[in-house]
Order: C-alpha cells, then structure tokens, then sequence
C-alpha cells in the first residue's frame, strides 16, 4: 500500500522536560520515516514517549534539536498560521478519550472541523453524512454523545478525523478504553482506511495493536530502540 514518497522523516530529535530539579529525556535523538500510504504502529510503555513522539509528529509540539522534515518541507520552514493549516487540513487525530463536545450532537462534532475550514454547508453536509457512513454510524447521526457506547463514540472521533480528507491519521491509543471485541471493531475501520490509502501512525501499549499494522515501532525510554517488520500472511 506504501508508496516511494516518504511523508515523514525524523532526525535525531531530542525533546527534555524538567520535572522539579530532574531532566526527563522525553525523545532521545529518535529517528524514523514513514512513507505515504503506510501503516505503522509505535508502541511503547507509559512514559516511554510515545505521545511527545505523535505530538511533535502532529505539529502539535516542537523538538528542542533535531530535524523533522513533513511532505519534503523541514517544520522549522512552516510560520505558526501555516503550521495550523497543516493541523487542520493534512492530519486527522484520533485520541483515547474521543474528545467530542458532550453538547453536539455526532453529526456536529464531525462537522465542527470543517466549519473551522469554512467549508461551504452543503460540502459539509456531504462529507459529514460520507464520514459517519464509512464508519457504520450513520443512523446514529442525530445521537449525543451520552447516548453512544464508547466504541460508537470512537467511530465518531473517526469520522471527524476523516471528513476533512486527511492525508495523515494520527491515533493515540484509539483502542485504550474499549474492550476487547470494540477495539478490534475500531482497528478494522483503521484498516479499511489504509487500504482506501490513508497514512496511519497509530501508537499503543497493546503489542496486539500493533502488530496489527504493516510495521511497528519500538520505542522506551525515549529511544526508538527496534524497527520490526512483521510477516503478513
């Protein structure tokens, strides 16, 4: 599914917070790519870095050194309106705790985005009622937030991810408060959305999770300590 263009490329990137008197080394000189069209998973324990990592990689954060080239262009070349435009055009994130607003309704929450765009309203409406279908929801549309499971909420949080037609999906352990069998409902949309050609980087503790995808990324410590391609049947 990956195609040669290498979307992102992480050199040597180095990211320190101080806690009281103690330096933590939240990435230490951690390097990796990921091409278009690939799926790759970043596991790691809590406090490993995994989420600096998806931060930095989501333009959400800035490396203290090191270099992090996006679509070809190094983020240090970007101003901040630019980089807000790469945040709500080019990526789509996906969080652990859905982060829907509990006063829309899933049809709303999916459209807020796009509202942020200026997208025009039948646009809109369009891509919001394609965003819930492609992720089974469509008939719950009208549904607040309350009044959905926490897998239903989920595949709402998807949905706003996809209908601003990212070309990058950022997903921070999308499955961590799901159970068993809904997790492995939410990682079969991640799926379908890969094979319709989506870019997924996709962090996790479950190593289930992520041996899910094409490739998966180690990370403690904040190191980036083994890339790992797993056969696929």
């Amino acid at each position: 599914m990956a195609g040669n263009e290498i979307m992102i490329r992480l050199m040597q990137v180095c990211k320190d917070y101080q806690i009281g008197s103690e330096v933590i080394h939240a990435l230490d000189n951690a390097s990796l790519s990921v091409r278009e069209g690939e799926f790759v998973s970043i596991i790691g324990p809590s406090g490993s870095g995994k989420s600096t990592l998806m931060n930095i990689i989501g333009c959400l954060d800035t490396a203290d050194s090191g270099e992090y080239i996006l679509d070809g262009t190094p983020i240090e070349d970007y101003t901040e309106n630019e980089l807000a435009k790469i945040r709500n055009r080019k990526i789509g994130f996906v969080f652990q705790n859905f982060n829907l607003i509990p006063k829309l309704t899933a049809e709303e929450n999916v459209e807020l985005p796009l509202i942020y765009q200026k997208v025009k309203r039948a646009e809109r409406e369009r891509r919001v009622e394609e965003a819930l279908y492609r992720v089974k929801l469509e008939k719950r549309a009208s549904h607040y937030p309350t009044e959905l499971s926490g897998g239903q909420q989920q595949r709402v949080a998807i949905a706003r991810a996809i209908a601003t037609n990212p070309s990058l999906i950022l997903a921070d352990e999308p499955t961590g408060n799901l159970d068993s069998q809904t997790s492995e409902e939410i990682m079969q949309i991640f799926h379908e959305l890969h094979r319709q050609g989506n870019t997924i980087v996709l962090i996790t503790h479950d190593r289930d999770v992520a041996l899910q995808a094409e490739r998966s990324i180690n990370i403690f410590d904040g190191k980036i300590t083994e890339v790992r391609r797993p056969c696929r049947p």
